[in-house]
């Protein structure tokens, strides 16, 4: 009988078949080895895991360098049987954290998707020289570290310096009999670097292109005397900072000029490369001036994700009337045909509000073209509602109290044919309370488009196992068409099979243990429930919801150790802005809890809890298969989608949630019955928001409670500083927008018929299959087929695209956009 294969080897065996296709593992190997002697060291003996790594990856790259000029497309990773160790090799590559929190994992899986589907895409934004902060946490609290991701190098990525841009700033606006001029500006250079994209078994391979930013050779030379030539060069690194940093603020707005700089970098030097590509093209390059730019919004859609790149609306306007010389009219038309804007957040806090001094100040020209865009929006609603002064007050881009801001959803929504949200519900919200003025005008330009994740990175990359064992009963086709997971409700009945899940899953927790033990030195039970919850801190993701009842359930020990308890080892997970007080005190919150659970002899292994430090990208393609229950926890109407949530279901985790974002839907598609569901639903928020909150109701009323908040209080969890949580306290009390009281009873009760349910292995290993048969609806696959048939008129392609040394197979059925 056939040795089973092991995880590693069915990675190797998924990468090589999937993803790079490679047949000539001879070639492969003649390639690594040049890498690794010439490139890298003369003796391989010597040869650090890195230099193995950087000799792989450069060998991949080298197949894919072929395919990626032939197609404008490329093809990724590889494992080559060189006898080397992929895990090990994986460990040394750097996480590119250039986002925060989900959305720009989102991008990255829609990135993914485009390529598999066939759609011809390029994905723009900044090279980050620092991305999100590396997270350390001392003595309880969080420090940030810098994140230096590029000290090694980056073998995946490719400078374009041939496609150099200038970006402008700051000069002055002068109306001339030729049009508006905009002079004496200070010039920044874009250098674009181009990251591979491959799509999935189809040979397409598209471009990431990420802008760095460089000071010109003449940067302030000509503004000094000879004597200041040190510090004019030194005062290159003024320019070159706007790509030097993320801002690693979630889901919260700060008005920076370093910021709007950086959103105004990607906008201009984005632009200027799609229409540098778009009259290069045939359509671009033929008919007259006047025409030349008529077919621009068929061959270009462009997506606003969030409102971070709004400034480009007025950007295009600029580039047509300025500088094509089109008539307003036109350049609008075109204009708004060519943008989308996806809103993905409804929290007052995080839309983005750019004071009119700033935007004067960096961006004369663009003030002018926003005032100019607004008066003709105001002038048209005006007719519409004529004498409704409120209206026009409400839906104007510039926000009068407070002094001028300029809204940029607002901006977005009127410059967008179409404005979607990212969940049913939050589509909702986002219709018919934050943008109602604007849906009653125009109800057609807003739409739903669910977000969605990939799955072969999210299964076949970070759960092989589980991977494997779905494709031996359903076949492989379930990778490119995740409808397909519906066929498993078939197998609900076959014991062996739900056994099987059962052991992959064992064998993932099994494997997190022993990293758990070796990074904390916690010892770990690996037959407890592994209760998780890994998202940005923040209080209306309720991590405190969450310590609340680890807090309950240590009480519940203490009072009756001879109780039969369910074990649980509860994990959570995520970076605090570093200007987050809050969220840094709700981590100090949930280390300090840990000390005295995990250290209390009478607690022992049925309960354990764990800050996971410095979670990423890495960290949940270890920690999500591992995972029995996924915690989604936020306030009913907070959370735009969540894609985390969906990461859990497809890889077995049964979730516990309230009614919100996604969440609702992964309860239609699998049933509320199959999911954890508790707590107040929008309607009834809204509800207790009239009546008014008053959390100490909650606290008289409910004991366990009461103990559990008088403990952290009175400094049970902090002997040392009995005060150290007071602010978290009083917020709770007096100042909680998130109404984590309201849900507490709930939510305990809901967390008892968890650990039930985890008592019968049978029952819970059914609903896990029940789960992972109904998380086909959340696939990116689904959601880049919405967003090309209903907003960027295209049609993906199911073409293989032959390379040069196999037989044409047919045209590509994309439209080219």
């Amino acid at each position: 009988m056939a040795k089973p294969l092991t995880d590693q080897e069915k990675r190797r065996q998924i990468s090589i078949r999937g993803i790079v296709g490679v047949e000539n593992v001879a070639e492969l190997k003649k390639g690594f080895n040049r890498h690794l002697h010439f490139t890298l060291v003369k003796d391989r003996n010597v040869a650090t895991p890195r230099d193995y790594f950087f000799a792989l990856a450069h060998t991949v790259r080298d197949h894919l360098v072929g395919r990626w000029i032939r197609t404008q497309q490329h093809y990724y990773e590889t494992c080559p049987k060189l006898g080397l160790d992929m895990e090990e090799l994986e460990e040394v590559e750097e996480d590119a954290g250039l986002g925060n929190g989900g959305l720009g994992r989102l991008a990255a899986c829609f990135l993914d998707s485009m390529a598999t589907l066939g759609l011809a895409a390029y994905g723009y934004g900044i090279r980050y020289e620092y991305g999100i902060f590396n997270q350390k946490i001392r003595e309880g609290w969080q420090i940030e570290e810098a994140d230096d991701w590029l000290r090694h190098g980056n073998p995946w990525e490719k400078a374009r310096p041939e496609f150099m841009l200038p970006v402008h700033f700051y000069g002055k606006v002068e109306h001339t009999e030729a049009g508006a001029k905009w002079i004496n500006t200070q010039v920044v250079l874009a250098l674009p670097y181009d990251t591979p994209v491959p799509g999935y078994l189809n040979n397409t391979v598209n471009t990431m292109r990420l802008w760095s930013a460089r000071a010109p050779n003449d940067f302030n030379l000509r503004d000094f005397n000879v004597g200041d030539y040190i510090q004019a060069v030194l005062d290159r690194n003024l320019a070159e900072n706007i790509s030097r940093v993320l801002y690693p603020n979630d889901n919260f707005f700060e008005g920076k000029e370093l910021r709007l700089k950086q959103e105004y970098f990607a906008v201009a030097a984005t632009l200027q490369d799609v229409i540098r590509r778009f009259k290069a093209s045939k359509l671009g390059s033929s008919g007259s001036a006047a025409t030349a730019f008529d077919a621009f919004p068929d061959q270009v859609a462009i997506q606003l994700n969030d409102t971070h790149p709004a400034l480009a609306i007025p950007e295009l306007m600029r580039i047509f009337v300025d500088i094509e010389k089109l008539p307003w009219s036109k350049a609008w038309d075109i204009t708004q045909k060519t943008f989308a804007y996806t809103n993905h957040t409804v929290l007052p806090e995080a839309l983005e509000r750019w004071p009119v001094e700033l935007v004067e100040k960096l961006l004369p020209r663009h003030l002018q073209i926003i005032y100019e865009m607004n008066q003709k929006h105001l002038d048209k609603i005006a007719a519409l509602c004529p004498k409704d002064v409120d209206r026009l007050r409400r839906m104007s881009l510039i926000e009068e109290e407070g002094g001028k801001r300029i809204n940029m959803a607002h901006l977005c929504i009127v410059g967008s044919h179409a404005v979607n949200g990212v969940a049913k519900i939050h589509s909702d919200i986002v219709k018919n309370q934050v943008f109602k003025d604007f849906s009653e005008l125009e109800p057609d330009k807003f739409q739903n488009k669910t977000n969605g994740i990939t799955p072969r990175r999210w299964l076949l990359l970070c759960n092989p196992g589980l991977a494997e064992l779905i494709a031996e009963k359903i076949g492989e086709d379930y990778v490119k068409d995740l409808s397909q997971l519906t066929k498993l409700n078939g197998f609900l009945g076959d014991d062996i099979f739900l056994r099987e899940i059962s052991n992959v899953k064992q064998e993932n927790k099994m494997k997190f243990s022993q990293f758990l033990e070796t990074e904390y030195k916690v010892k770990i039970n690996p037959s407890s429930m592994f209760d998780v919850q890994v998202k940005r801190i923040h209080e209306y993701k309720r991590q405190l919801l969450n310590c609340l009842h680890v807090v309950t359930m240590y009480n519940r020990i203490k009072k009756d150790p001879k109780k039969l308890f369910v074990p649980r080892t509860v994990i959570i997970g995520g970076k605090a802005a570093p200007g987050y007080h809050m969220a840094k005190l709700i981590i100090k919150l949930i280390t300090s809890v840990a000390e005295v659970v995990n250290n209390d002899p009478m607690v022992g292994s049925k309960l354990k809890l764990i800050f996971l430090e410095n979670y990423r990208v890495s960290l949940a393609e270890k920690v999500i298969p591992a995972t029995d229950l996924s915690e989604q926890i936020s306030t009913a109407g907070t959370e735009a989608s969540g894609t985390g949530n969906m990461k859990f279901m497809l890889n077995g985790a049964l979730t516990i949630g309230t009614m919100d974002g996604a969440n609702v839907e992964m309860a239609e598609e699998a049933g509320e019955e199959n999911l954890f569901i508790f707590g107040m639903r929008v309607e009834d928020v809204a509800a207790l928001d009239k009546k008014g909150y008053k959390a100490k109701e909650y606290y008289e009323a409910l004991p366990e409670l009461k103990l559990a908040i008088d403990q952290i209080d009175k400094g049970f969890f902090s002997p040392k500083q009995p005060d150290l949580f007071k602010d978290l306290v009083n917020m709770l009390f007096y100042h909680d927008r998130f109404k984590v009281f309201a849900d507490y009873e709930a939510y305990v009760k809901c967390q008892e018929k968890v650990s039930q349910l985890y008592m019968n292995p049978k029952a819970w290993n059914i609903t896990v299959l029940r789960n992972i048969a109904a998380s086909g609806k959340f696939s990116s696959d689904r959601t880049i087929k919405e967003y090309a048939r209903d907003i960027w008129n295209m049609e993906p392609s199911d073409l293989k695209i032959s390379l040069s040394s196999e037989p044409s197979s047919g045209v590509n059925k994309a439209n080219g956009k």
